[in-house]
């Protein structure tokens, strides 16, 4: 699949089958995360893979909106270091910049994967970090369900010409 395809078609996969996902494509998913753009280039991002159905399980309950987890056979927790980059802003636009990385990795990989927003909501950044016992330095941003998908999702045209402007407002 080549770059813009991968683009163009990627969707949010909610719905997966019971197949674990191979130690290989972890790798990859992992080794993509690791090369997205950063502010400065901290690289401030770590990530937490869980494969455990239990903790699966929890985060399903835990996350308002992550009754998917509960199918999911992987999700990658991406978390930003205070101590290697303490601007929250840039923390969350690296981590996003990690997120879609992986999320197109997914979708390359031929896996469904969705991305659950942590953080701006202090709420949810209290739980995960109090379930994962997170260092006081580590904020988590977003969890990505992962799976191979039980649904098919058509690609959306979501270009809008009206949001487009050329050299001013």
């Amino acid at each position: 699949m080549n770059t813009l395809d991968c683009i163009f078609s990627r969707r949010s996969i909610r719905k997966y089958i019971s197949k674990p996902i191979e130690k290989e494509k972890l790798d990859l998913l992992l080794y993509a995360g690791f090369c997205s753009p950063t502010a400065n280039n901290y690289q401030e991002w770590n990530f937490i893979a869980i494969s455990d159905t239990t903790v699966l399980n929890d985060l399903s309950l835990i996350l308002e909106h992550g009754k998917m987890l509960n199918k999911a056979t992987l999700a990658i927790l991406v978390c930003a270091d205070n101590n290697v980059q303490n601007n929250e802003g840039y923390q969350a636009i690296d981590c996003a910049a990690s997120t879609q990385n992986i999320l197109l990795t997914a979708h390359e990989l031929g896996l469904g994967a969705v991305w659950l927003g942590i953080f701006p909501r202090k709420e949810r950044i209290i739980n995960i970090k109090k379930y994962f016992n997170l260092p006081q330095n580590i904020n988590p941003i977003t969890l990505i369900a992962i799976g191979y998908p039980d649904e098919a999702k058509e690609m959306s045209n979501r270009f809008d010409k009206n949001k487009v402007h050329f050299n001013k407002w």
